[in-house]
C-alpha cells in the first residue's frame, strides 16, 4: 500500500509540475527582437551608408573617347592657322557670341532662352548643346533656337567631381570654333541658369560696342569673362585631392587656382584652353577624396592664369548664391523666391560688369520668370 500510495503522489506531483509549467509564460526567443531590430535598422542602413562610406572610384575617361577629343580638338586649332579673311568669308562679318549648353536634363528654361535670343538677333549668336546621351532632352519649342541640330555629336556622359565635365566643356569649344569662324566669344552656362538682362544689353556689354554696328573681327582685342582667385581657405584640400604632391611639377601650388565652372572665353582664349595637354594630364587624374574634387572649377582658371593672365578679367558674368550651399550645391531658387527685387539684386556686382545671368533656379521657377521677362528681366 505504501509503495502504491507513493507512486500515486509521485504522478500527481509530476502532473501539478506539468500543469504549473504550462501556466508560466513563455521566454521569448533572443533571435526575434534582434531580428526585429535589423529589419527597423535597415532602412536607415540604406540611406546612410552613401553619406558615411566613400563613393566607388569614377570610371576613367576611355581612350577611345581620349582620342576622339583629341583629334577634334586638333581640327579646332588647325583652323585658326588659316587666313582671316577666308576664315570669316567676309570682311563685314558681325563677331558673335557662342551660347554652349551643358546638361544632363531637360532645358527646362528653353522658352525663356527663347525669348532672350528674339530671332532678329540670329545673326549675332550661336546655340550649342552638350546634353548626356543618356538623358536625351526634348526640345519644347519646334523650330526655335534648340533645334536637335544644335546638340552636338560628340557628347559623352557627364558625371559630377570629375574631369568629365572639363572634357565636355572642351568639346562645346571645338564644335563652336570649327562651325562658325565669327563666333568671338564663348559662354558656358547650364540647363539652370537663366539670362538676367536682353541679349541686346549683353551683346553691347562684351564687345563695347552697339550691337548694331558691324566690328572688324581681326581687330578685337578683348578679355575673357572668367572667375580666378587663390585665397580660399579650401583651396589646400582642391590642390590635394588626387594625392599629395601628384600636381607636381606641371601644376605647384602657388599657381594652383580656383574659379567659376560657367565662364566667357575669347576666342583667343578657347583655342589655348584646345591646345593644352600638359595640364589636362594632371586633372583628368582621379580623385582620392571625392569631397575635395571639382575639376571644372580649378582647370579653366589655372590654365587661363598661367597662360594668359592679362587676357582673364578675374570674375565672372554669372552670379551663384553659395551663402547656404549644401554638399558642393549653390542655393537653389524657388518659386517664391522669384520676384523682380531676386533679378535686381542678382544682376549686381562689385566688378565693372553686372552679371548676365544667374543660377541656379528649379524648373518649376519658368512660369513666375516669364510673367516678368518683358516688364523686369529684359528690360534694361
Amino acid at each position: 500500500m505504501t509503495s502504491s500510495s507513493s507512486s500515486h503522489n509521485n504522478n500527481n506531483n509530476n502532473n501539478n509540475n506539468n500543469n504549473n509549467n504550462n501556466n508560466l509564460p513563455t521566454t521569448p526567443s533572443p533571435l526575434i527582437p534582434a531580428t526585429l531590430l535589423i529589419l527597423l535598422c535597415l532602412p536607415g542602413l540604406y540611406y546612410l551608408t552613401p553619406h558615411i562610406l566613400p563613393p566607388p572610384p569614377s570610371p576613367p575617361i576611355s581612350f577611345p573617347d581620349e582620342l576622339q577629343d583629341l583629334t577634334l580638338f586638333r581640327r579646332a586649332t588647325a583652323a585658326e592657322h588659316k587666313p582671316t579673311k577666308s576664315r570669316l568669308g567676309s570682311t563685314n562679318s558681325k563677331p558673335k557670341i557662342a551660347f554652349m549648353f551643358l546638361t544632363n536634363s531637360d532645358l527646362h528654361f528653353s522658352p525663356l532662352w527663347e525669348h532672350f535670343f528674339n530671332r532678329s538677333n540670329r545673326d549675332l549668336y550661336t546655340v550649342y548643346v552638350h546634353a548626356d546621351p543618356t538623358v536625351n532632352p526634348k526640345v519644347k519649342i519646334p523650330g526655335g533656337v534648340f533645334t536637335q541640330d544644335r546638340f552636338i555629336t560628340t557628347a559623352k556622359k557627364t558625371r559630377r567631381g570629375t574631369a568629365t565635365l572639363i572634357a565636355a566643356a572642351r568639346r562645346l569649344l571645338a564644335t563652336a570654333i570649327l562651325d562658325d569662324p565669327a563666333n568671338q566669344f564663348f559662354t558656358l552656362v547650364s540647363q539652370q541658369c537663366i539670362p538676367l538682362h536682353s541679349f541686346n544689353y549683353l551683346y553691347d556689354t562684351v564687345f563695347e560696342t552697339n550691337s548694331h554696328q558691324v566690328a572688324e573681327l581681326s581687330q578685337l582685342r578683348y578679355r575673357s569673362f572668367i572667375e580666378v582667385f587663390s585665397e580660399n581657405p579650401y583651396i589646400w584640400d582642391r590642390y590635394n585631392a588626387r594625392g599629395e604632391n601628384v600636381m607636381v611639377p606641371e601644376v605647384p601650388f602657388d599657381r594652383f587656382r580656383m574659379g567659376s565652372q560657367f565662364f566667357t572665353l575669347t576666342r583667343k582664349d578657347a583655342v589655348l584652353v584646345l591646345r593644352d595637354r600638359r595640364l589636362w594630364r594632371k586633372f583628368r587624374l582621379d580623385c582620392i577624396k571625392p569631397n575635395s574634387c571639382y575639376p571644372e572649377e580649378h582647370y579653366f582658371p589655372t590654365l587661363l592664369s598661367m597662360e594668359d593672365p592679362d587676357g582673364c578679367a578675374g570674375f565672372t558674368l554669372t552670379r551663384v548664391n553659395w551663402t547656404d550651399s549644401v554638399d558642393g550645391h549653390p542655393h537653389t531658387y524657388y518659386p517664391n523666391e522669384v520676384s523682380a527685387e531676386l533679378i535686381y539684386e542678382l544682376r549686381r556686382s562689385n566688378y565693372s560688369t553686372p552679371y548676365m545671368f544667374g543660377r541656379k533656379f528649379s524648373p518649376d521657377c519658368l512660369e513666375p520668370l516669364m510673367e516678368m521677362a518683358d516688364e523686369v528681366i529684359f528690360r534694361d
